[in-house]
């Protein structure tokens, strides 16, 4: 097989395995009929690619080989005649004999997309002396505008006021909390270096000695990220995806810091004139791939990685709504997603409504992503999100077993383990 830097293995649709086998059981199914319906596995579709036409075909025959179905298409977004892209359509256990008979580069990460979209790994992300746990519940990111112009109305231009907002956050639920200096609100100028390290240094410093929670530094400049981690801050949200600035990511990687990778089309000043995409949620995943690439490159490992696929920046309402709709597909790259909707031009597009009146937009779309896979939501109204997302976990990360006094042991759990 070619180089894989550039191809795609990612899962297009799904059936949650677990909730239908917790039904089977409630419903009186013996283990062993159980057993059988897992073997056979629900179907999948897995986009992969672009391959040279001959590895497609190849590709293609071995998916008969497995018993699954294969078809080439044209790679969305990708004009090149001599490559091709491969969906195949089967059941999990057929996508991992796919995988294992591939072998190679290309099965490891057929086998990885597919973990990761169904399984997403309980893990600790590791933001220097922070061990935030992964999977057990939605984690709540507070945030701290330090801008007179941030588009959600909340900034604050006092430390004391600010730092006061962060405690306040954390009291009501916050896990981590992400403090900015420079508006990326559609068509904002950039903000001087020294202007925006005046900005946030003393609210990292004041808040570090304050909460124990984990402080987060939204920035794409280098020199603002390192004097944030001296003070105390032990995360670095990059709305860049590590381009904007080439020492970014070596700057975290020396201090042990956990980083960001967000994807963003253009720059706040330009993203939102006439943003497009041939295959939105390809193109946002090559570069957040990409991201992930840059930051292993500069030493920072996957569990210090987080990737945000830039809700707002550089999209339009159908490309947000389609992100949202999809975003469990992103879990495919295998880092925790962190999803970022609050009060965001697309609730008020949906809804007419002003920015100061999107608690319950924002509600509905926190829910949404968490049931489609985010790990991390990214929020201004703490209080009435954590709620949101503590139901939310309820529903979705409830553990599914057979009913209480079931015979029924999970047989095919035993078998697979």
């Amino acid at each position: 097989m070619s180089k894989l830097s550039a191809v795609r293995a990612r899962v297009l649709s799904a059936v949650s395995r677990d909730e239908v086998v917790a039904e089977l059981y409630a419903r009186g199914a013996d283990a062993a009929a159980v057993s059988a319906v897992v073997a056979g596995g629900l179907g999948r579709a897995m986009l992969v690619g672009p391959l040279p036409l001959a590895e497609a075909q190849t590709l293609r025959k071995a998916a008969a080989g497995a018993g699954a179905k294969a078809v080439l298409s044209r790679p969305a977004g990708r004009a090149d005649p001599a490559r091709a892209e491969v969906v195949v359509i089967a059941t999990d256990s057929q996508l991992s004999a796919l995988a294992e008979a591939l072998g190679g580069e290309l099965g490891p990460r057929l086998q990885g997309a597919l973990d990761g979209f169904l399984r997403p790994a309980r893990r600790l992300l590791r933001c220097r002396e922070h061990m935030l746990a992964l999977g057990e519940k939605t984690l709540v990111m507070g945030v701290v505008n330090l801008t007179p112009d941030s588009f959600s109305g909340d900034g604050v231009s006092d430390a004391a006021a600010a730092i006061a907002q962060g405690k306040r956050m954390v009291e009501e639920g916050a896990d981590l909390l992400d403090v900015g200096g420079e508006s990326t609100r559609p068509g904002a100028a950039p903000v001087a270096l020294e202007e925006e390290l005046t900005r946030v240094l003393p609210v990292v410093d004041g808040l570090t000695r304050e909460v124990s929670v984990p402080i987060s530094i939204d920035t794409y400049k280098s020199a603002v990220a390192k004097a944030a981690l001296a003070n105390g801050a032990s995360i670095v949200n990059d709305i860049s995806g590590l381009r904007a600035d080439e020492d970014m990511a070596r700057t975290a990687a020396d201090a042990g810091a956990a980083v960001v990778v967000m994807h963003i089309q253009g720059t706040p000043r330009d993203m939102q004139k006439d943003p497009r995409y041939a295959d939105v949620i390809g193109e946002i995943g090559d570069y957040l791939e990409e991201g992930i690439g840059i930051a292993e490159a500069a030493g920072i490992a996957r569990d210090r990685v987080v990737i945000d696929p830039g809700i707002g920046f550089g999209k339009t309402l159908e490309h947000n709504l389609e992100i949202l709709r999809r975003l469990r597909e992103f879990r495919c790259l295998g880092c925790p997603v962190l999803v970022g909707p609050s009060r965001k031009a697309m609730i008020g597009a949906i809804l007419d409504l002003p920015v100061e009146h999107r608690v319950e937009g924002t509600a509905a779309t926190v829910a949404l992503a968490i049931q489609a896979g985010a790990d991390i939501v990214r929020v201004h109204d703490v209080k009435e999100m954590a709620r949101v997302a503590r139901v939310a976990d309820a529903i979705v990360r409830t553990e599914h077993a057979p009913p209480p006094g079931s015979e029924h042991k999970w047989a095919h759990q035993r078998e697979q383990d």
